[in-house]
């Protein structure tokens, strides 16, 4: 059996304090804390003097004040997004006014709407600067890698701190809870490929949006896939004993989490259902929905 996925539940903070991480690195916590955002939104601030702000947040006026008090003093010269839910993405645009600072991020948000579950899409934002898969950000005594990790979104984006072999995992890997993946925006295969190709890498520590950092990545994230493998068994047991559609499955894979979060949790479902039937595992008739029911193939 796979090692438990080994959340830390704990993490200090005070909402708009400053916390040094590291010499390169501080973060700030916004005060929005939710099912879906543990105590909030963690904007990490990096650099010395010329800063990066990665995540600004949410468009809460005072989470952008304590960012930029954060920061008097200094110059802001890059906004990186790792992706565009609300969460993440609203608050460049009050320090791009402040600072002058342009946004990058790899794009848009992903058409086809959002789960009314999780947060939603930031429809407004378009980078300044479009960033790819393994292009290199430099800044004052700083490089940033940016790593293309789709599945919780298509736009998502990692970022790699070269100077401290350290990596901001955004949503695509948190450290209090499992990522949503909530179709059509969100993709379990994407989002499986993209745990792959962390574990192809090295950095020594990820410091998630969410949560605190993850000390021992490459058992994290193994752990991470092996709790998706083992959903993925779940349900085709749930099949094989009758249960063909998505409400009947969570009430029995989820019946220990908390009624209200019953709604995410589906959409995962739907969202490892989706990957199944593109895998010939599950069949159904017609394209896969919450609605639909599923059989295992002949």
């Amino acid at each position: 059996m796979a090692d438990p996925i080994p959340f830390v539940r704990e993490i200090a903070f005070e909402y708009g304090r400053t916390d040094t991480l590291t010499p390169l690195i501080r973060r700030v916590v916004a005060k929005n804390p939710s099912a879906f955002t543990f105590h909030g939104t963690g904007t990490y601030i990096v650099g010395r003097g010329e800063v990066a702000v990665i995540d600004p947040g949410p468009a809460l006026d005072a989470h952008v004040q304590a960012l930029l008090a954060a920061v008097e003093g200094e110059t802001v010269s890059h906004i990186l997004i790792t992706h565009t839910h609300l969460d993440h993405s609203p608050a460049a645009r009050a320090l791009k006014a402040a600072t002058g600072a342009p946004t990058y991020g790899f794009g848009p948000h992903g058409g086809g709407g959002d789960s009314p579950v999780e947060e939603g899409g930031d429809m407004e934002f378009v980078p300044d600067i479009v960033v790819k898969d393994g292009d290199v950000i430099p800044g004052r005594g700083w490089t940033m890698e940016a790593i293309h990790t789709p599945g919780h979104t298509s736009n998502h984006l990692c970022f790699a701190l070269k100077e401290e072999n350290i990596l901001f995992s955004g949503d695509h890997v948190m450290g209090w809870s499992t990522t949503v993946v909530s179709p059509p925006d969100g993709d379990m295969r994407a989002y499986m490929a993209s745990l792959d190709k962390l574990l192809a890498r090295d950095e020594a520590l990820f410091w998630p949006t969410h949560g605190p950092a993850i000390h021992e990545p490459k058992r994290f994230v193994r752990a991470l896939a092996a709790h998706r493998r083992q959903r993925e068994i779940q349900i085709a047991d749930c099949v094989r004993a009758g249960l063909a559609t998505i409400p009947e499955m969570v009430e029995r894979m989820y019946a220990g989490v908390p009624r209200n979060l019953h709604g995410a949790a589906a959409h995962t479902v739907l969202a490892h259902i989706i990957h199944m039937v593109e895998t010939g595992r599950l069949k159904t008739d017609g394209l896969p929905s919450r609605s639909s029911r599923y059989r295992l193939p002949a």
